[in-house]
């Protein structure tokens, strides 16, 4: 059974999320505050999956994430709000957030959502993903299932978003990729807040690939990206 953090302030939201994610088969643990959550998660050390809400009392959700993602860089994160600020989606892809959902949201939209997550990230599940052979990306190794990029020298570990879109560039390596395109093979749908979100992933992207002046993601004017090695 995949076990769940579940960092709710909101007492009827909470109990409501609990019990509906139990009833879908999730071992669904509830706390209160963001120091709560942080002590449970040092704690078990067994969680699969955590969802925070960004407004909580003692410790709000990114400043939780941070911590979490100190313990443990891989565990994947949900974010529930109620803000819809464009600015505040974008801090929680930043802090490493896997998904962002706005209150209110549809129970069945965040049980979807989960599990798309969870493919990405869990081994073991029933459509994980084939394991690939690393690709070379001029200087770089990179292994989508390890989720490592690694240039002989550094090797970083990439968030499950970072890894399925340096992926897709690899996949279409010196060629066009359409934005729409990668925006539905990855999100979903090709929504302007899922834009703005994998524009963020884009620049973490560059980031990890600057130490090798060949390797570049242009931008195509109008048409959407080309990784160039």
């Amino acid at each position: 059974m995949t076990r769940i953090l579940l960092a709710e302030d909101d007492p009827n939201l909470g109990q409501l999320l609990q019990e509906y994610l139990t009833l879908k088969g999730y071992q669904t643990d509830l706390v209160r505050d963001g120091n709560e959550a942080l002590d449970r998660f040092l704690q078990q050390k067994s969680y699969e999956l955590c969802i925070f809400d960004v407004m909580m009392p003692k410790k709000d959700g990114f400043t939780l994430a941070k911590e979490v993602r100190m313990a443990n860089p891989e565990i994947p994160i949900i974010f529930l709000t109620a803000k819809a600020m464009k600015e505040d989606t974008l801090h929680g892809f930043r802090v490493g957030g896997d998904d962002y959902l706005t209150k209110p949201f549809n129970m069945e939209e965040l049980l979807a959502r989960m599990k798309a997550v969870l493919r990405r990230t869990q081994p073991g599940t029933e459509t994980k993903v084939t394991k690939q052979d690393a690709y070379q990306i001029g200087a770089y190794t990179f292994d989508p299932d390890r989720q490592s990029l690694t240039n002989g020298v550094e090797t970083f570990k990439l968030t499950g978003r970072e890894a399925d879109l340096l992926k897709l560039f690899a996949q279409h390596l010196n060629q066009p990729l359409s934005r729409s395109y990668a925006l539905k093979a990855i999100w979903g749908d090709d929504s302007y807040f899922n834009a703005r979100s994998m524009d963020v992933y884009i620049t973490k992207l560059r980031k990890y690939l600057r130490h090798d002046p060949n390797v570049q993601i242009i931008n195509l004017h109008g048409e959407g990206f080309k990784m160039m090695a």
